[in-house]
């Protein structure tokens, strides 16, 4: 297994109300294998961009365990240090959010090679690939140059993307990446995951549509009111989700 995740907790203390104590989610526990992709479903308010953070490591967990079979062995992302949860990120994880949280004045070709630069990759083989991604994502040609502060929600999520999907990362975590996109862009979208998910990138996702939680996971872990409800099949989520 790439990903452990044993009795995770998220619990947010709110200061401005009396530190009223806030459950995320509690007591979570999955696995998922090398090269699956996991769908994570719920109600708004389930937790599931919060336990997409917790494992990520935006948010610290308030107890359990989320061990990563690194290139370099098993790391507890819950509890290892700040130095090494930054240099996983570098080397092996993606993360897309909803939002594209950009450099001021920096163009979004470069937005998307800059994970590539980091890993030692030379610029003009670095913006060639972020070049190609955001073609294949369908952004306009004369937008690559652009700042992404200008840009439209959908172009700015295509951005995102592209910058996660670039440097092919081991674990690839998405929160709600195609969100903004029409149907003509969110096919664009799903098949450039389609051609990154393989034996080597395992993907998990936050979704509310169907059409792609069947078009890309292998299974579906379903939150409810911040538990885990069950894990089923992909497959046999959406038929039911269709009926």
């Amino acid at each position: 297994m790439v990903l452990t995740v044993t009795s995770l907790s998220k619990t947010f203390r709110m200061h401005v109300l009396n530190n009223q104590r806030i459950v995320g989610f509690e007591d979570v526990s999955f696995s998922v294998a090398d090269g699956e992709f996991l769908a994570i479903v719920g109600e708004s308010g389930s937790g599931k961009s919060s336990l997409l953070k917790s494992i990520y490591r935006t948010y610290e967990p308030t107890s359990g365990r989320v061990l990563y079979e690194s290139t370099d062995g098993t790391v507890d992302l819950a509890g290892c240090s700040e130095r090494e949860i930054l240099a996983l990120r570098r080397s092996e994880m993606g993360y897309v959010s909803q939002f594209l949280d950009e450099i001021p004045r920096v163009p979004a070709v470069d937005v998307v090679a800059r994970p590539l630069r980091e890993r030692g990759i030379s610029a003009s083989k670095a913006r060639e690939r972020a070049s190609n991604l955001l073609e294949t994502l369908g952004l306009p040609a004369d937008l690559f140059e652009a700042y992404p502060a200008t840009f439209s929600g959908g172009e700015r999520q295509r951005v995102n993307l592209a910058r996660a999907v670039a440097p092919s990362p081991r674990l690839l975590l998405l929160d709600e990446p195609t969100s903004a996109l029409d149907p003509e862009t969110r096919s664009l979208a799903i098949d450039l995951l389609r051609s990154h998910l393989n034996e080597t990138t395992t993907a998990i996702g936050v979704f509310h549509n169907a059409d792609v939680i069947d078009a890309l996971a292998d299974r579906v872990a379903i939150l409810d009111d911040g538990r885990l409800e069950g894990i089923v099949d992909a497959e046999a989520y959406t038929q039911e989700a269709q009926t």
